[in-house]
């Protein structure tokens, strides 16, 4: 898997994702401590609505940034992003109201939610091989799983020597940091193609997204994995800091079983994906997720609203496990449901539409938490895990070939298209099918 890493692009541009994430794994972590130090036992709802508008500036910037910014465009706005986010990063150690912490996380999310589908967009062109392109995804859910794993333990090691303030400009650090690795890296821009109005580019990813058979499944397992994480990055600091009296660092400690379990499952992922397909081991993690969200909603049931601490840690490992396969396996779908040339536009409405569910969650997770007690919430999310497992087992073809025979009623015979693909026969034939403008919809089958 870290073969990859030889590819110096490559290198590159994941050095700046780790440490970026490393800072906002720290700042995960100190947002919690604020919200509870401004907000008590209602640091919950806080969180919740602090997620909830991550989430809503995630699905209404997300489409435009792959739109809006140009191929050789893009290396300039990562970097301005980058320092867009150092800087809310570190006026966040001087907020005092409840208030101020939704307009910085809007402004902080709003930057993210540019920066990570412009980012996303570039890996694919750099490892055109699907081998490679897998190990890179694992790589990257490994980079994702340092914000569970390494910074909460990093988080906790300092919260021994600084208050929480200072965990926000190891945050800023981290992206002055990934800023400069970007600015080191020399971006592809050759043989791209930009076609259309910004508007309509945005709006193209969406319609292959949503026409794509396997990408409708993808945003189910997605309410999957918003429904379990929600439960776990909203009321993780409720439940060990407020039900069990736990302390800062036991809350870090939490937060890092729910990763070290994503970390084993991201590593084995290659060679798992070599026998297994990608509707398989998703599926499989959905279940594995919902029946682990439904035993937690029992054993909180009989324990009085709480969950002790060794299930808590048992049920956040699980969860860690099937989230990572759920999550990681994602971009191959993508990759293989587009053409380069709309494959930006195709990751950034997979962001937008994935945060949806997240904004579907939050709520959930944070406010009826907050006001019905957080065992109805685990059970709330639970039964949307279940709506999202049965979807995704529903929409999802379990024969699903790239190459999808199909005939063309109103192309002319004389179409360039005929040519590309072996020549006009009986109006019938197969290729890698993707949504675009000669292939409007999904054949029935």
């Amino acid at each position: 898997m870290l073969d990859v890493l030889s590819q110096t692009t490559f290198r590159r541009l994941f050095s700046a994702q780790v440490v970026a994430l490393v800072g906002t794994g720290m700042a995960t972590v100190a947002l919690s401590l604020l919200a509870y130090d401004l907000a008590g036992a209602n640091a919950g709802q806080v969180l919740g609505t602090a997620l909830a508008i991550k989430m809503a500036v995630y699905i209404l910037l997300a489409p435009l940034s792959g739109a809006f910014v140009p191929p050789h465009l893009r290396k300039r706005a990562l970097i301005v992003l980058d320092l867009v986010r150092a800087a809310a990063a570190l006026t966040l150690p001087f907020v005092t109201e409840i208030w101020q912490v939704y307009v910085l996380i809007a402004v902080l999310q709003s930057a993210s939610a540019c920066f990570t589908p412009l980012f996303q967009s570039v890996i694919p062109e750099i490892l055109p091989e699907e081998a490679d392109y897998t190990k890179a995804l694992s790589l990257s859910r490994l980079a994702y799983d340092l914000e569970s794993l390494f910074s909460p333990m990093l988080a906790a090691g300092l919260l021994t020597v600084i208050s929480f303030h200072g965990l926000f400009a190891g945050t800023s650090v981290g992206f002055i940091l990934s800023a400069i690795l970007v600015f080191g890296t020399v971006f592809p821009t050759a043989g791209i193609k930009v076609q259309g109005h910004p508007l309509q580019r945005a709006l193209r990813g969406m319609r292959i997204y949503l026409q794509t058979p396997r990408l409708r499944g993808l945003l189910a397992t997605n309410l999957v994995a918003a429904a379990g994480g929600a439960m776990i990055f909203v009321n993780t600091i409720v439940l060990v800091k407020s039900k069990l009296g736990g302390n800062d660092t036991q809350v870090a400690l939490a937060l890092a079983a729910f990763g070290c379990g994503s970390m084993l499952v991201a590593i084995a992922l290659p060679r798992l994906l070599r026998n297994r397909s990608d509707r398989s081991v998703m599926l499989t993690s959905a279940t594995v997720l919902t029946v682990a969200m439904i035993v937690g909603t029992l054993v909180m049931r009989m324990s009085g609203n709480l969950l002790p601490w060794a299930a808590l840690l048992c049920l956040w490992f699980v969860s860690g496990m099937a989230y990572a396969g759920l999550i990681t396996p994602g971009g191959r779908l993508l990759r293989r449901s587009s053409s380069a040339d709309n494959l930006p536009f195709l990751f950034a409405a997979q962001f937008s539409l994935s945060h949806v569910c997240w904004l579907m969650a939050y709520p959930l997770a944070g406010w009826l938490g907050s006001k019905a007690g957080l065992t109805v919430a685990y059970g709330a999310l639970a039964a949307l895990a279940v709506a999202g497992l049965v979807a995704a087992r529903v929409v999802w073809p379990a024969v699903d070939e790239t190459d999808v025979p199909h005939s063309h009623e109103n192309l002319a015979p004389d179409h360039p298209h005929w040519k590309e693909h072996g020549g006009y026969v009986d109006g019938s034939h197969s290729h890698s099918y993707f949504i675009d403008d000669v292939h409007r919809s999904w054949p029935r089958s």
